[in-house]
């Protein structure tokens, strides 16, 4: 199966379905449902095969296709999967019918095309296979935009309060990201000898004040994307009003396209611009950590609430990738994996609280879990992932990124280590002020608020637990799929682990 093009199958089969779902007829909305489920399940499948066909100890990048699209330009759709792109695609092929599945209901709350709010779950995920997919740095800018198109229009038309603006504010940051990022592909192109070839790329030789310029254009669209402070400020605007399943995806996977941007574009094609930078994206990144936790401890709204967590939980990840040694760059790539499952989980879960409460109001509940006590007992394990506890699979990924930090840069890693304690702050305050305590008596008046997890809600939770679990006492079958690839960047890089001193040597010796 390994010369079966599985990188453009994955990223035409979700467009082709998007358009069947699309053409349905509007009055028949259970089928425009069934048909996009079993969609994204053919996706799912079709990954895990991909997954099982990859070799960990083989080549660096694998299902390399490429097809000329501009001559001229030296553009092509060329498609290839490092380890690290492999997990992201996926996160994706699983997330999807998931967030298909507890969405089964979004669309006709909103009293909008059920048929095309599916549609665009299915473009949405046809967009972020190929953003993660491509090889072709102008292949990459194109879904790096046209992705925003589908998420606009899913939070715009199918969001909640201030929807509008808030898709407005996500679009038009994005945007301004992408000039950036479009100034800096057009003069790499230049300076690279008119191809947008990934490998051709990083062989080019740039001059220092040059690759300043053109690392600074990509990472600023990283950083918005991402987001990191202080470019953060679009996310609680668009997860909140986002419907819950698309708030999933934003924040479990969209966001991710800007971490994966550093890493794949950033530290390989601007290795001293990026040296360089560190100090400064070290810097944004404890700060993110710090400022974020804090925000999301005073938060009301449950959605803004995650929201917040995310970009604090972006700020390790930041700090992952810019310490520069391979513990905690793969505990950053594993950060990217495990915050898509367990804040997706998360916002999944806040999702069917808000959806049978009408509110989104922490202060609107309070004792809910002596009314829905499995749904209850799923925030709270889903609270306590986010937290990082020991036995999730987020501890692990923070574990070997404060490790790996700590090695070469103590004071970041201490400082970052702070999260972790304004982590356990709002994840239990939220928990507690939502299911826990005395029952607000309001509660016994909604009839929503009566009905626990049914069937198929089980059925969208029930797979997230379990990879959490298991990922977070058996990381190893992902990151024996990561470590090559981030050893490999940190080799383009010319960096190099720190060896340890005579001391540790001697010890681990006795």
């Amino acid at each position: 199966m390994s010369n079966f093009p599985f990188l453009s199958v994955l990223t035409v089969a979700p467009l082709v379905g998007a358009l069947v779902v699309a053409f349905l007829p509007r009055h028949r909305p259970e089928l425009a449902k069934q048909v996009a489920f079993a969609w994204s399940l053919l996706v799912l499948v079709l990954s895990v095969v991909m997954w099982v066909s990859f070799k960990a100890g083989g080549d660096r990048f694998q299902f390399r296709e490429s097809y000329s699209w501009i001559p001229n330009w030296g553009v092509s759709f060329t498609f290839a999967a490092d380890g690290i792109a492999l997990v992201m695609l996926m996160l994706i092929a699983v997330l999807v019918p998931l967030v298909i599945l507890a969405s089964w209901h979004d669309a006709e709350s909103s009293k909008r095309s059920v048929p095309v709010y599916f549609a665009l779950l299915l473009v949405l995920e046809c967009t972020m296979i190929g953003v993660f997919a491509a090889a072709d740095v102008f292949l990459f800018y194109v879904f790096f935009e046209v992705m925003l198109v589908p998420m606009y229009f899913l939070i715009g038309s199918y969001g909640g309060h201030q929807r509008q603006y808030a898709a407005v504010k996500f679009f038009l940051y994005s945007l301004v990201g992408g000039l950036f990022m479009l100034a800096a592909v057009i003069g790499l192109w230049v300076v690279g000898g008119k191809t947008f070839d990934w490998q051709a790329l990083s062989q080019v030789d740039i001059s220092t004040g040059t690759e300043r310029w053109l690392f600074l254009g990509f990472f600023l669209a990283f950083a918005i994307k991402a987001p990191f402070f202080p470019f953060h400020t679009w996310l609680p605007d668009a997860g909140g009003a986002a419907p819950a399943g698309a708030a999933a995806l934003l924040v479990g996977v969209l966001d991710k396209v800007g971490t994966f941007g550093i890493l794949r574009y950033c530290l390989p094609l601007f290795p001293e611009a990026s040296k360089w930078f560190a100090p400064w994206a070290l810097a944004l990144g404890v700060i993110g950590i710090v400022y974020a936790a804090l925000l999301a401890v005073g938060q009301n709204d449950l959605k803004r609430l995650v929201s917040y967590t995310s970009i604090a939980h972006f700020g390790f990840i930041g700090v992952g990738i810019f310490a520069f040694t391979t513990q905690a760059g793969t505990g950053a790539v594993l950060y990217m994996l495990n915050h898509g499952l367990a804040t997706g989980l998360l916002f999944l879960v806040v999702g069917m609280l808000i959806s049978r409460r009408g509110s989104a109001l922490i202060s609107d509940f309070g004792g809910a879990g002596k009314l829905v006590p499995v749904l209850a007992g799923v925030l709270f394990f889903a609270g306590l992932a986010s937290l990082a506890l020991p036995g999730t699979a987020p501890f692990i990924s923070e574990f070997l990124v404060l490790i790996g930090t700590f090695t070469v840069n103590k004071p970041v890693a201490i400082i970052a280590t702070l999260g972790i304690i304004l982590a356990a702050a709002y994840v239990l305050w939220m928990v507690q002020r939502t299911t826990q305590g005395t029952l607000n008596p309001a509660l016994t008046e909604v009839d929503g608020m009566r009905r626990d997890l049914n069937l198929r809600e089980k059925v969208v939770v029930a797979p997230l637990i379990a990879l959490i679990v298991l990922l977070g006492f058996f990381p190893k079958s992902v990151t024996d799929v990561i470590n090559p690839a981030v050893q490999a960047t940190m080799d383009d890089i010319g960096r190099t682990d720190p060896a340890p001193s005579v001391g540790t040597v001697q010890e681990a010796a006795k």
